[in-house]
């Protein structure tokens, strides 16, 4: 895996719909395996957190976040993609770390494909079974570059803050050590309880659904 390396770090003030705010250290890179334009966002005392790693204590709170235009920025209700995204920035906040925002819309198949597969998930399908119909796998996100930006922010022990085990798996082969998983809340909706069982059942998300009555 080649070395990826900081390129540039600025200091952006966020503001939530919900009027949460917070400040995070943006930084892009270069060297990125896709050459894809993903930024880190250093949140809370996020300095502290890698010096207290690198002497053995607690690792870094990270959450890897794939870019979901439909719901981070309009708040789509068929996916949980922007209250995960609300809910990560707070509590990386809180506990000093990195949420990764990675430009890899509709599981990497891109945003007008996502929009295909949304109107087949309307004729029957799931939306896995979706995305095959359409010609792509499953899920063809790759965590490469992800943990090129950990090994580049000094962060190669993480506490990971995610439902899918395939971001451990990955990071993991890439020789990040996930110390501890932590799953995030979990965000339901009338128009997205489908979507959120199947991820669950399919692709073993740690995902506790309500029992039905």
């Amino acid at each position: 895996m080649n070395t990826a390396k900081v390129r540039q770090q600025v200091t952006v003030p966020l503001r939530f719909s919900d009027g949460y705010t917070t400040t995070a250290r943006v930084m892009t890179f270069d060297g990125l395996v896709d050459e894809k334009e993903h930024i880190a966002l250093g949140l809370g005392d996020w300095q502290r957190a890698l010096t207290k790693s690198a002497a053995g204590g607690r690792a870094p709170l990270v959450r890897p976040h794939s870019e979901c235009l439909t719901g981070d920025v309009f708040g789509s209700q068929r996916c949980d993609c922007g209250p995960q995204l609300r809910e990560a920035a707070e509590r990386i906040t809180d506990q000093g770390g990195f949420l990764l925002y990675l430009r890899q819309e509709g599981r990497g198949i891109g945003l007008y494909a996502k929009l295909d597969a949304y109107a087949l998930q309307d004729a029957g399908l799931d939306t896995y079974e979706a995305n095959v119909a359409l010609g792509h796998g499953e899920d063809e996100r790759d965590y490469t570059a992800a943990a090129q930006m950990l090994f580049a922010l000094g962060a190669d022990r993480v506490r990971l803050l995610s439902n899918n085990p395939d971001k451990a798996v990955q990071l993991e082969a890439c020789g990040i050590e996930v110390v501890q998983r932590i799953p995030t809340g979990v965000h339901m909706s009338a128009a997205n309880v489908r979507y959120l069982a199947t991820k669950a059942s399919h692709t073993s998300h740690t995902i506790e659904l309500p029992l039905a009555e």
